[in-house]
């Protein structure tokens, strides 16, 4: 496996200048040990429609976590899609009790389903993956090695050396295009917000517990731009980030992002983070009533 830490952050350019609602959630999902009860993993899904091809998604998922090693839990997010993907869900729901199913009560966004979900999970280790299996379910070894060696946070990377695309001729063109946009974004956030990260946007990655409810209660971001909040809040506070290769398959277009209404979101997203940062109008997690940092 190939694995790139980034350099730990000793500064803190984080000040105690306090967001209200944020601070509130901090308190209400503040770190506890883990029960004993608890399972090692959680898989986090965030489910938007696409109910054609989610049956055999989430059957691939459960196969993986029944051949897992580690105890583990399925956390399915679904962000109010239509009837024919509710009927699949608790199916679903109604013959594996280990899935647990959550409903936004409107439209989110991936980010806000996302963590929703890392924040209900019980895991030692939690993974959120998109659930259209862009990444396989054998990917997430790769996370889970990561966090076990010492890692506060995994991230899969397509721009590693050892990261391959798997795709076929018909969508060369599409996933070139994708590959491209993906490229140039990050090339924005590296600048920006995150050096050392080559690939903020991968749809897979891992935190330990205590990142996770480190993290994610001070995420604002709702579309799918939080993942570059979320690994900011992560390197600012001095998180130990690795990034590992990633194997992507590529067999259609089917997917909830619009590559170029999207992509500007995103860039808006950035810049929302940016300012906030400049701004220090994050909160200061460490001075918030029981959270500590990981490092």
């Amino acid at each position: 496996m190939t694995q790139q830490p980034v350099p730990f952050m000793t500064s803190d350019p984080l000040t105690s200048d306090r967001d209200d609602a944020a601070v509130t959630l901090a308190r209400a999902v503040a770190p506890t040990a883990i029960p004993t009860s608890a399972p090692r993993l959680s898989v986090v899904m965030p489910i938007w429609n696409g109910a054609t091809r989610l049956p055999s998604m989430i059957e691939r998922m459960e196969e993986f976590l029944d051949s897992c090693p580690l105890s583990s839990e399925l956390i399915l997010v679904d962000d109010c899609s239509a009837a024919p993907t509710v009927r699949v869900l608790e199916r679903v729901v109604a013959e594996d009790k280990t899935v647990r199913l959550v409903r936004n009560d409107r439209n989110r966004g991936k980010g806000f389903s996302v963590r929703r979900g890392m924040l209900l999970a019980r895991g030692a280790y939690r993974v959120f993956i998109d659930s259209d299996l862009a990444y396989l379910p054998t990917e997430i070894d790769k996370i889970i090695d990561a966090l076990e060696a010492g890692a506060d946070v995994a991230i899969a990377c397509r721009e590693l050396p050892g990261s391959r695309y798997v795709t076929n001729s018909d969508l060369f063109g599409y996933t070139y295009a994708r590959h491209m946009t993906s490229r140039a974004f990050n090339f924005v956030v590296r600048h920006a917000l995150l050096p050392g990260i080559l690939d903020s946007q991968a749809g897979l990655k891992g935190f330990t517990a205590e990142a996770t409810e480190f993290v994610f209660p001070l995420v604002s971001t709702e579309g799918f731009g939080f993942d570059v909040e979320c690994l900011y809040l992560a390197y600012a506070r001095g998180c130990r980030i690795t990034q590992t290769s990633v194997t992507v398959q590529c067999d259609d277009h089917l997917t909830t992002m619009h590559l170029a209404r999207d992509s500007l979101r995103m860039l808006g997203d950035v810049a929302r983070v940016r300012w906030r940062a400049w701004r220090h109008s994050y909160a200061d997690v460490e001075a918030t009533e029981g959270l500590t940092c990981v490092r």
